[in-house]
């Protein structure tokens, strides 16, 4: 299992990952990227901006990163860091299939992303991926999985997502939305040949949407490793945007709003690894010292009052425009 080689990691930052959603494409949804960005966002300065961003954490002991078919160019990124750099053995690499990037290096473009998880689409996007990650990827996980999705009840897809189990490759799931607790619980009900079929859930989860939690520990429980997106909600909880009782914990452990709320996350004991989805090195710094945070119960009781429904949260989310 490559998540092995995180379990027998040591540096504090083993259990933060970095995602690459907002750096492998000119337009995104986080809250400040016009200001993080800045107005020069061609393949070349985000690529360079990528670069330097896996440079940094790689330094500071960080050793999962993720991308997606549709974020971007993020694989093609990530690809080139990583054969500039044959000395780097030790990362595991995660991707997904299921989104196709449509938004042609726009950032105001009609539709960004198009969803298909249908057994097509996984076999030409599992060919692009291979074509640039080549056996350097690890995980292959299918995006934004719901409940409605074909992928949890196409019998071909999962023969041939077990095909590639069989050949190494860990197979995964991610999910977004309302209802992600049942597709978690849905998704840990597929085998194949009895055995089951997924190794690893990618799930939002921060202060503000915390729905999925018991299905993350139900996985936990089950063996899979879990991985926690968006835990930053999108931007919302970073200054100057992050609720008031988020600022006072963030002023009492005299660290970054940014710090406090994946650390919190990491106090979930079912947590393997925790996304930064950093754009910056100064936000990647502030973020890597989501370790150092010591969070007392009275503090963690604040935070935990910060959770919203999870429709108004996802409603919420749907609003927030592409930068």
């Amino acid at each position: 299992m490559p998540f092995a080689r995180l379990a027998a990691a040591t540096t504090p930052t083993c259990h933060i990952g970095l995602g690459l959603a907002a750096v492998g494409r000119p337009g995104y949804i986080n809250l400040g990227r016009d200001r993080d960005l800045g107005e020069n966002r061609s393949a070349d300065s985000l690529r360079a901006r990528t670069h330097e961003l896996l440079d940094a954490a790689y330094a500071q002991g960080v050793r999962y990163f993720d991308v997606a078919r549709s974020y971007g160019r993020s694989e093609e990124f990530l690809a080139d860091w990583l054969h500039a750099r044959p000395d780097v053995d030790d990362v595991v690499v995660g991707s997904k299939w299921g989104y196709t990037y449509t938004a042609g290096w726009s950032t105001d473009a009609e539709k960004h992303e198009v969803k298909d998880h249908g057994l097509a689409t996984y076999e030409r996007q599992r060919a692009e991926t291979d074509t640039l990650l080549g056996d350097r990827l690890d995980l292959y996980q299918i995006h934004s999985v719901t409940p409605d999705s074909p992928a949890l009840t196409d019998k071909e897809l999962h023969a041939r997502l077990a095909e590639a189990a069989a050949g190494g490759l860990t197979v995964g799931f991610s999910t977004s939305g309302p209802a992600q607790a049942e597709a978690v619980r849905a998704a840990l009900a597929v085998t194949v040949g009895a055995e089951p079929l997924f190794r690893t859930v990618q799930s939002t989860y921060n202060a503000l949407e915390t729905s999925v939690a018991p299905a993350l520990a139900e996985a936990h429980e089950a063996g899979l490793t879990v991985i926690v997106k968006e835990g930053m909600a999108n931007g919302r909880l970073a200054a100057p945007h992050a609720p008031e009782a988020l600022r006072a914990v963030a002023e009492e452990s005299g660290l970054g709003c940014d710090a406090v709320a994946l650390a919190w996350i990491l106090r979930r004991p079912w947590t393997g690894v925790v996304l930064s989805g950093a754009a910056t090195l100064d936000q990647l710094v502030s973020n890597l010292h989501a370790p150092a945070v010591d969070l007392d119960e009275e503090q963690l009781a604040r935070l935990d009052a910060l959770a919203e429904e999870p429709g108004a949260y996802w409603e919420r989310r749907g609003q927030l425009p592409w930068h």
